[in-house]
């Protein structure tokens, strides 16, 4: 390897770089035992017209369930529907075996919401200059 190393921004999304960049990540971890190989959870919530209303995103990593994204449509809100997938979620990362569930939110979205579904603050990006704060949140699984 040489000393003249070039960093440079990448402008277009390169699905090859993203894989080469992730697969150096899991080697160093796997290396120490600790492989990044967890599985995707996908969730969605229909109307009786088999219209997507809402949708849960997360992602299995070092035993917990990360949820990466969950959406319920503007016209579908109010109905229980986020509680239903985050539910689902946390039913299938306790099928698992998992610690528990964690994700973050922006302070304008739904911090009450994970509150009232039992989830603690663990961290948070403070509002900056107009910029919301980002809070993140985790809920453990107590074993029986």
């Amino acid at each position: 390897m040489t000393d003249a190393i070039r960093v440079d921004v990448v402008d277009d999304k390169d699905e090859a770089f993203i894989a080469a960049t992730l697969d150096i990540l899991d080697r160093t971890a796997t290396a120490i035992g600790k492989p990044f190989d967890g599985c995707d959870l996908q969730i969605r919530a229909d109307d009786d017209n088999g219209e997507l209303v809402g949708g849960l995103f997360a992602r299995e990593i070092q035993g917990w369930l990360f949820v990466k994204y969950l959406a319920v449509a503007e016209a579908a809100r109010n109905r229980g529907i986020g509680a239903r997938l985050l539910s689902k979620a946390e039913m299938e990362a306790k099928r698992l075996g998992l610690a528990g569930v964690y994700l973050d939110t922006f302070s304008f979205q739904a911090p009450r919401f994970y509150l009232r579904a039992g989830y603690v603050e663990i961290g948070r990006l403070p509002e900056t200059e107009g910029r919301p704060a980002r809070i993140w949140f985790a809920k453990t699984f107590e074993k029986d």
